[in-house]
């Protein structure tokens, strides 16, 4: 007679997915939010300019750029809040948000951060949280190309940039943000939150352009070319040309993401 204590048991009916379907869901996560340091202007978050940052060589030059003020930080509430918000360090993880005047007659602008690591599934809330707060007319971001995104080979000592645009600024009237590049070959994709800001600047009919550029590892072949564009806009870019170190600067969402847009 079979010992049905010690006997195997049957196999279950169900496969592992269907017994997924009886475990309780998980708590959705809070949506991303603005924290502002004081009540600003609403002018400063109705700008003419919104540059995002999220390579390396970009946040780098962004934080060489003088009199800017730290109005506020984007909060993601998976993420531990590291530093002082009143006074951050470039290498907290954070997503800082900056007033920068610029000189006249270009309007003030407000510059983005973002210094930590955005997955692809958060890449579409933090963008929807930082377009619905800050309502600026043309948004510019700079981002990089990853290799195996790109449809050739890629060499590790070439600077390369490419641009792609929403529909709103191709057909604007007014000069394109980003002149004398190349938009991305057909073949090539672009991923992660800087794909996720423009496709979110498409769907508000928002002037957008994404600025793709190769390499991002810390080499300063990009940064004349990111620091000619900052100039070109009305920024002021501090510190001497080439002396750009990117070292220690966050990992941007790239790495992480496979969302495309």
């Amino acid at each position: 007679m079979e010992d049905v204590l010690t006997e195997t048991p049957p196999p279950s009916r169900f496969f592992q997915d269907d017994l997924d379907n009886f475990a309780a869901p998980s708590p959705p996560v809070p949506s991303p939010f603005l924290l502002l340091n004081h009540t600003p202007n609403p002018n400063l978050l109705r700008p003419s300019l919104l540059v995002i940052a999220i390579s390396a060589p970009s946040i780098s030059l962004l934080h060489r750029i003088p009199h800017k003020t730290l109005i506020g930080t984007l909060i993601l509430p998976e993420i531990p809040l590291s530093g002082n918000s009143l006074a951050p360090s470039p290498r907290d993880r954070s997503c800082n948000i900056y007033a920068v005047d610029r000189p006249a007659p270009s309007p003030p602008a407000v510059l983005v951060s973002v210094q930590y690591p955005v997955t692809a599934e958060r890449s579409r809330a933090v963008a929807k949280s930082l377009l619905g707060e800050i309502r600026a007319e043309t948004v510019l971001i700079l981002d990089s190309v990853r290799s195996q995104n790109y449809r050739e080979r890629l060499a590790v000592d070439e600077a390369l940039a490419f641009k792609l645009e929403t529909s709103e600024q191709r057909r604007g009237g007014d000069p394109a943000v980003v002149q004398g590049v190349e938009h991305l070959p057909s073949g090539s994709v672009m991923d992660g939150l800087g794909a996720a800001i423009l496709g979110e600047c498409q769907m508000r009919k928002v002037k957008g352009t994404l600025l793709a550029t190769w390499p991002d590892n810390g080499r300063p072949p990009v940064a004349p070319l990111l620091r000619s564009l900052l100039q070109g806009l009305g920024f002021e870019v501090g510190g001497v040309e080439g002396e750009e170190n990117f070292a220690g600067f966050g990992v941007s969402s790239r790495y992480d993401s496979d969302l495309y847009t």
